[in-house]
């Protein structure tokens, strides 16, 4: 199983040693670059999902051609 976390950073350095102290636990610390992908990545997964769904409507691909 794999978790994210959105830790404040003066508490995070502890969990850190926690979790690594545990040897079941692989922990690493994401830059804030990866983590704001990741973020990204997991709101358009969820658009697709709804989208699918029918709970939204999908957009004209030359429409967003356009924007960019």
């Amino acid at each position: 199983m794999k978790v994210l976390l959105d830790i404040k950073d003066s508490q995070a350095i502890h969990l850190m040693e926690v979790l690594k102290s545990l040897p079941y636990v692989k922990a690493k610390q994401l830059t804030e670059s990866k983590a704001q992908l990741m973020s990204e990545i997991r709101d358009a997964v969820e658009e697709i999902k709804l989208i699918r769904e029918g709970k939204k409507e999908a957009r004209n691909a030359e429409d967003f051609l356009n924007e960019l």
